[in-house]
């Protein structure tokens, strides 16, 4: 169902460049919707009022539009069901799975609070340069001109994070580095659309823990019944995939 939803996103996106659709015209930074609204990426936007710019008004709203979705929702859904590079980093943990490949540096050696650190940086970059500095060298833009447009310099940029994650570190980039998924782990942790854990179901197996790409929102696994509440949790359901104890599940929860 990911793959689908961030093909048929992607698909969108191709047709609006190349055949002049109007369904989605624009990029994963800021896109038209039906020619009657923009949805725009929050991190972006905040990047360039940083730099001192103040961006059209259709802009700021699409910005709003996206943060309010991904706050009611779950904010990585993101990155797990929309964002095109998810597919090539889930493609190297599959590789390295099957090849049985060690990492040269080990997940647990690398602080994860590392992405916001980078995600402030790209804030003061911004500021001091005067332009988003990290949409210049943002991989998502790329892999979008990559495809679209043929572009060498993306396809690189791409190639670099796949075979990164594939011999350096385990979800080395969208675990560790990526500013845009520490963005929306401050808006996900309200979200209503968790993945729930019943205890009295558990056999402590812990394959959930194998294939969980962010393994530390599974804190309370075999411990107790409860929501996933880690705003770090991309909802990506691998979790669910796995269990075969009937102790996960997706859960709307309003409080």
């Amino acid at each position: 169902m990911r793959r689908i939803v961030q093909l048929a996103i992607m698909i969108l996106f191709v047709g609006s460049s190349i055949y002049g659709w109007k369904i989605l015209d624009g990029n994963y930074s800021t896109a038209d919707v039906l020619g009657v609204f923009h949805l725009s990426d929050p991190y972006s936007v905040l990047q360039i009022l940083a730099s001192g710019f103040i961006p059209a008004s259709s802009v700021l709203i699409g910005a709003i539009i996206i943060t309010l979705f991904y706050f009611v929702l779950r904010g990585r859904m993101f990155c797990s069901w929309v964002c095109p590079l998810n597919f090539i980093t889930d493609s190297a943990e599959w590789i390295r799975e099957k090849l049985h490949i060690q990492p040269l540096i080990k997940s647990k050696d690398v602080n994860r609070n590392m992405r916001y650190y980078v995600l402030l940086m790209g804030l003061i970059l911004s500021a001091i340069f005067g332009f988003a500095a990290f949409d210049v060298i943002n991989p998502i833009s790329m892999l979008h001109r990559a495809i679209i447009f043929g572009s060498l310099s993306g396809l690189f940029v791409v190639l670099f994070i796949f075979f990164f994650d594939l011999f350096i570190l385990k979800h080395g980039w969208c675990g560790h580095i990526c500013p845009v998924g520490a963005f929306y782990s401050f808006v996900g942790k309200w979200g209503i659309l968790k993945v729930f854990h019943k205890h009295e179901n558990c056999t402590d197996c812990m394959k959930c823990k194998l294939v969980c790409p962010e393994v530390q929102v599974l804190d309370i696994i075999g411990l107790k019944t409860d929501n996933i509440k880690m705003g770090a949790c991309t909802n990506c359901g691998a979790c669910i995939d796995v269990c075969n104890d009937d102790a996960l599940e997706f859960k709307i929860t309003i409080k």
